[in-house]
C-alpha cells in the first residue's frame, strides 16, 4: 500500500480532477421518481450540497486555522514539520476529508448511482494508499513524536471534543485561505452550476429552469462568467503582490 500510496502522491492533482472530470458520465440515476415522488430531483440536491459544503468548510477552517506546510517535493511526500494545532490536533487528515466530502457531495448533487458507488470507493482506496505512504515517511522522520501523535488523533474520524474551543482560540486567517483555495473554491464551484444548470446530460435538472433552455444557459452563463472574473482578479493580485497572506 505504501508503494501504491507513492505511485498516486506524485499524480494526486491530476487523479482529482480526473475525478471531478467523471461526475459527467451517463450513469444511472441514484434517486428516481419512482422511489422518491415527483420531486425526487430536490433530495440529490439538498443532500449533494450540504455534504460538499461541509467538505469545503473542513477544508477551509484548517487551511485558515493552522495550515500544515507539507506537500511534495520531487513527488513524494515531504514535510518541513509536524503540525498538531488547529483542526489537525482533532483528525490528522482534515484535507482529505473535506476532499473526500466535497467528491462525494457532488457525486449525490450529480445523481450519479455509478460515481457514488463505483468511483467514491476507488477514491478512498487511493487516499488510504497515499495516507500511508505519507505516515511512513513522517514516522521515519520524526519518529517517536509522530507515534505519540498517531496514539492521540484519529487518521480519519473527526474527534469533536474540544472543537469549539479549538475554533475560537485561534484566528481564522481568511486572506491564506483565498489564496490557497482559490482554484480548488473554482473547479468546486464550475462544477456545481455546471451540474445544475448545464444542458447536457438533459436529464439531470431541467426542472430547475422551469424546461426553458434559455434562461437556463442565461444563468449559467452569468454563474461561470462571475466565476471566472473573480478567478482571475484573485490570480493577478496574487501574482503582483498586492495580496497576501
Amino acid at each position: 500500500m505504501v508503494s501504491i500510496g507513492n505511485f498516486f502522491f506524485k499524480y494526486r492533482n491530476i487523479i482529482f480532477i480526473l475525478f471531478y472530470g467523471a461526475l459527467f458520465l451517463p450513469s444511472p440515476a441514484l434517486f428516481t421518481e419512482a422511489s422518491c415522488g415527483p420531486t425526487y430531483y430536490w433530495w440529490p440536491i439538498i443532500l449533494g450540497l450540504l455534504t460538499t459544503v461541509l467538505g469545503q468548510a473542513v477544508r477551509g477552517a484548517t487551511i485558515g486555522l493552522a495550515y500544515i506546510v507539507r506537500g511534495g517535493k520531487e513527488g513524494k511526500p515531504y514535510a518541513d514539520g509536524l503540525v498538531t494545532e488547529g483542526i489537525f490536533r482533532h483528525c490528522r487528515n482534515p484535507l482529505y476529508v473535506g476532499n473526500i466530502l466535497m467528491l462525494l457531495g457532488v457525486g449525490i448533487l450529480a445523481n450519479s448511482l455509478f460515481y457514488v458507488a463505483i468511483m467514491v470507493p476507488v477514491f478512498l482506496f487511493i487516499y488510504q494508499a497515499i495516507v500511508l505512504a505519507e505516515e511512513n515517511f513522517l514516522r521515519g522522520k520524526f519518529g517517536a513524536g509522530f507515534d505519540a501523535y498517531c496514539a492521540d488523533v484519529n487518521r480519519w474520524w473527526p474527534r469533536l471534543q474540544g472543537l469549539g474551543a479549538t475554533l475560537s482560540s485561534m484566528e481564522f486567517n481568511w486572506k491564506r485561505w483565498i489564496l490557497k483555495e482559490h482554484t480548488t473554491q473554482y473547479i468546486w464551484l464550475a462544477g456545481i452550476f455546471l451540474l445544475l444548470f448545464a444542458p447536457i446530460p438533459v436529464w439531470r435538472y431541467p426542472a430547475l429552469a422551469c424546461n426553458d433552455e434559455v434562461w437556463r444557459d442565461q444563468l449559467l452563463g452569468i454563474c461561470l462568467t462571475s466565476l471566472t472574473a473573480v478567478y482571475i482578479l484573485i490570480r493577478i493580485l496574487k501574482k503582483s503582490g498586492r495580496f497576501t497572506a
